[in-house]
């Protein structure tokens, strides 16, 4: 088909010498949209890095100053008026920043550090750090979980509020005796000791399949919870062997270990048999859903609680790489308070009755001039 314009301008014929096939111009254009992103993403790493630094070098130059010269606190109220009268289009020099950035250069003292670190996450997520958490060894964990898992302020405030370096690695497992190293390392760390299931509400009567529902119905926070890594393969999941159906309550693939994992919930204490059980589980789903190049299948048994020498010693004969673990729940309102507490809907009704009476209070003052006030 030939295009045509007001002569002498003719428009060529569309040629494949001229154009690409489709298929080969949205590869390219997909190509070089990938390109542009990671170009954006390296740009706004090294943009942050800088800042990060400079922050650092800032931080050390005040340090220095008020050690070697015996400058005072006050100092810092001056660099910050003087540093936003010169850079007033500059965000970032209030005095609290500028304190930030003195404990920044006191807490990590090495530049280096920078480079490798603490310049690979925002600087508000270091001023969390600052703020939570004291100990250096864990704020140098949570820096290198937040680089790993891109979490956001906020994902990062909820990790070291739920005290998870404490609990990360902490479970009682067999993977020392059942799985080759570094698989057996890896998987030691990926299970945490207890789990944090407070974004759920369960009654005291609440059964396993209660909390089974409730975790699938907010997959995401329960992922959340897990980990990275963690795909979430179903619930009540059928296994047939030998012409009987078993079903496992929760079955996950992690990417990163390669493999299974098995969980099985329980709203009581451990009890030796359920370690038996598992092995059980896992031992089929290696027969009948792992493939070649899978890693062992895993199991986690998610107790109540557990007495650890108990949990410990049911381990010792099984075969199959399991760990026990325990959950928190957050329990429902107590009845003997629910007939106390007001309702949700009582309390939008409150709500409403006291704007309107309000409302009704401002206009008649509106009507007869006089000011009105609300405390």
């Amino acid at each position: 088909m030939y295009n045509t314009l007001t002569a002498p301008y003719v428009l060529l014929p569309v040629t494949d010498s001229l154009f690409p096939e489709p298929g080969n111009y949205d590869a390219f254009l997909g190509t070089l949209k990938q390109r542009i992103r990671t170009a954006q993403v390296r740009a706004a790493l090294a943009v942050n890095q800088e800042l990060v630094l400079l922050y650092w070098q800032i931080g050390r130059e005040i340090l220095q100053r008020q050690q070697e010269e015996g400058w005072g606190t006050k100092v810092i109220e001056h660099l910050a008026k003087d540093l936003k009268r010169e850079f007033p289009e500059i965000k970032g020099f209030s005095r609290t920043n500028l304190l930030y950035m003195r404990a920044f250069a006191e807490a990590y003292p090495n530049e280096s550090f920078v480079h490798q670190l603490g310049g690979q996450i925002p600087w508000r997520h270091n001023c969390v750090l600052l703020d939570r958490v004291k100990v250096p060894e864990q704020r140098v964990w949570y820096i290198q979980q937040t680089i790993q898992n891109g979490w956001s302020r906020a994902i990062l405030e909820m990790q070291i509020e739920s005290r998870l370096y404490e609990r990360q690695g902490s479970a009682v497992t067999n993977f020392s005796q059942t799985l080759p190293k570094p698989q057996s390392d890896l998987a030691q760390q990926l299970i945490k000791d207890p789990y944090n299931f407070d974004f759920l509400t369960l009654g005291k009567e609440a059964q396993e399949r209660d909390l089974e529902r409730a975790l699938v119905e907010r997959i995401r926070d329960f992922l959340l919870e897990l980990g990275a890594g963690f795909s979430f393969v179903g619930s009540q999941y059928p296994l047939e062997v030998s012409g009987q159906e078993y079903r496992l309550d929760l079955l996950f693939y992690h990417l990163t270990l390669r493999c299974f994992v098995i969980i099985d919930l329980k709203m009581v204490e451990f009890q030796p048999e359920f370690s038996g059980k598992m092995n059980f589980y896992v031992s089929a789903v290696n027969a009948i859903l792992r493939h070649p190049d899978d890693q062992p299948t895993i199991g986690i048994i998610l107790c109540k609680s557990k007495n650890k020498t108990i949990a410990e010693l049911a381990l010792q004969g099984m075969t199959q790489p399991i760990g026990v673990s325990t959950h928190k729940i957050r329990q429902d309102v107590p009845e003997q308070l629910k007939s106390i507490l007001p309702t949700v809907k009582q309390l939008e009704m409150e709500l409403d009755t006291a704007a309107a009476e309000l409302e009704k209070q401002k206009q008649g003052k509106l009507e007869t001039g006089e000011p009105f006030h609300t405390t």
